[in-house]
């Protein structure tokens, strides 16, 4: 991108200054001896255009909304229409996460996403005593679609994105969610939204995982299948680094070992019949925004050039609509304390100012309270109004791409796509991500990563304010927390037991026969039989059952 004689000039230049700062370190020395990212890339004192020389505009940066995508996704980016604002919410009932969502509307948030519970994560009805103690604690309870009838009462389907954070059981909340949209009178293929539905990811990081991959790959392939003829406008898949991330990978890794699962997607999907160019276009990605503000902005713009080279070059997409890397950001949850909690809205603040400097299309930020409970109204409210500031006040959103051409920034996006590019390699070696994971080579990746971090803020070598450094005393109870009464699980068995007194349990019985015989026939499609179970209000439990018998359930492998 410049002229060789301007680069020689530069060069020495830079020499020069490298020379007067090294004679004058002995009376002002530097803060300390290596400077790295968060992630642990070293850093140079100073980056000049000598170190982005390889760099080919046209075809590592280009314009937005053009391959490699480097610089956007859209041609407009939020000079046309801002990210939306798309707050992750839910608790104890649906009566109760609906209220949430009512006002999160009402306050200007633009999508809804769904935190449900962890029995409804795994598959297991409120009254199941695996759910004993853990009903509505961590996000809402859905037993059935009469639960999410509740849940979605009064906002209507057609005119609302609704994000779902479901993984094992993806294709039973869809079919619910489809369910309801048909009493509203709203018609499948007019709904928009995403379902998290990466199981991958669930075996590396985050636990929440039923079935064994292969039975887990056909679910999700199914949901490809279905979607792409049915609910066109359907995001079938949020490929998730997030959950890397906060399990402690590096930025490095969190977009290798993302992009390698997405490729292990897109190899299943193929297999299966379908057409990258098609399915292609409703993937979406979901990356963590951490607190180095410099790493995450090249962060973000390594993986859409690197993505959409990889559907290029090694699957042969041709379609530039399927090319692009769309995602979804969620500040870093890992990075919240619970020593003062006021301090993280600070935290937010960068994080999302590095994700919308990153290009999102699509964020969450969290509140200051998460470190300790599930977020409160007002705590909420705060982190909403926090995107809004970005979105409205700080004008960041009024050029395109404006951190394009740093000179560290360019350099951190070639370095960070490098490095990530030898991790897929070497997963690649192994024969794939399930192998790898099978080994515990990403597992053990991510645990060496987390040590380490854990490490540098126990020695002092990282502060964190408020933790290890700048402390205060505390009150304790200082701040008012949510809390989910016990009696949510009561009360959802109570609901159910009713629901299986007045419904047509020989529709469901027959339902659920129907699941089994298609289970048994792996070329089949799920979908639709799901779907007319949930139509007769089966419940999740009841179908995630029948399909515990027919594949079985995975067992993890201990890594240490």
């Amino acid at each position: 991108m410049f002229d060789k004689a301007i680069l020689e000039e530069v060069r020495k230049l830079k020499e020069s200054y490298d020379a007067s700062v090294e004679k004058s370190l002995p009376k002002r020395p530097e803060r300390r001896e290596n400077f790295t990212t968060g992630g642990g890339i070293p850093l140079k004192r100073l980056y000049t255009p000598t170190d982005i020389e390889g760099v080919n505009y046209n075809e590592d940066l280009g314009v937005p909304g053009s391959f490699p995508y480097t610089r956007g996704v859209q041609e407009t980016q939020y000079r046309g229409r801002f990210w939306t604002m798309r707050q992750y919410a839910g608790f104890a009932t649906a009566e109760d996460s609906n209220r949430r969502y009512r006002m999160l509307l009402d306050q200007g948030t633009m999508g809804l996403s769904v935190a449900f519970d962890l029995p409804t994560q795994i598959g297991y009805d409120s009254d199941h005593h695996m759910a004993a103690g853990e009903v509505g604690k961590v996000g809402v309870a859905i037993d059935s679609m009469a639960d999410m009838e509740i849940l979605f009462d009064g906002i209507p389907l057609d005119k609302v994105s609704t994000s779902m954070t479901i993984n094992a059981p993806s294709s039973v909340l869809l079919a619910m969610y489809i369910g309801v949209a048909e009493k509203q009178g709203v018609a499948m293929d007019q709904l928009s939204g995403t379902i998290q539905n990466d199981i991958l990811k669930e075996y590396i990081a985050r636990g929440t995982y039923i079935f064994p991959p292969k039975p887990s790959m056909r679910l999700i392939t199914n949901i490809f299948d279905f979607c792409s003829k049915n609910v066109p406008k359907w995001n079938t898949i949020s490929i998730s680094g997030y959950h890397i991330r906060e399990a402690g990978s590096t930025a490095v890794q969190e977009v290798a070992f993302t992009l390698a699962d997405g490729i292990a997607y897109v190899e299943a999907a193929i297999k299966a019949g379908l057409d990258p160019n098609v399915f292609g276009k409703r993937l979406s990605f979901f990356f963590n925004a951490h607190n180095d503000f410099i790493e995450e902005i090249a962060k973000f713009r390594a993986a859409r050039r690197l993505w959409a080279r990889i559907l290029k070059e090694r699957f042969g997409v041709t379609d530039p609509k399927a090319l692009p890397l769309r995602f979804h950001t969620q500040t870093g949850g890992c990075t919240l304390t619970a020593q003062q909690p006021e301090n993280n809205i600070a935290r937010v603040t960068v994080q999302a100012l590095a994700a919308v400097l990153g290009g999102t299309q699509s964020l969450h930020t969290n509140s200051m309270d998460e470190a300790l409970a599930l977020p409160t109204e007002k705590s909420v409210r705060i982190a909403l109004k926090t995107q809004q500031i970005i979105a409205h006040e700080s004008g960041v959103c009024n050029t395109i791409d404006p951190m394009a051409g740093s000179y560290a920034i360019e350099s951190l996006t070639n370095e960070i796509e490098a490095q990530a590019m030898d991790y897929i390699s070497k997963i690649d070696e192994m024969g794939g991500m399930m192998t790898a994971i099978e080994k515990g080579y990403v597992q053990k990746q991510i645990q060496d990563a987390a040590y380490d971090y854990q490490l540098s803020i126990e020695n002092n070598d990282r502060v964190v304010v408020g933790v290890n450094k700048f402390t205060v005393e505390e009150e304790a109870g200082s701040l008012q927390l949510l809390k989910v009464d016990e009696s949510v699980g009561t009360n959802q068995a109570r609901k159910l037991k009713e629901l299986r007194e007045k419904r047509d349990n020989i529709a469901v019985t027959n339902a659920l026969s129907s699941i089994r015989e298609v289970a048994k026939d792996e070329t089949a499609n799920l979908m639709p039989s799901i779907l007319d179970a949930v139509r007769c209000y089966t419940t999740e439990g009841e179908i995630c059952g029948v399909l515990r018998e027919e594949f079985g359930e995975y067992k993890e492998n201990i890594v240490l």
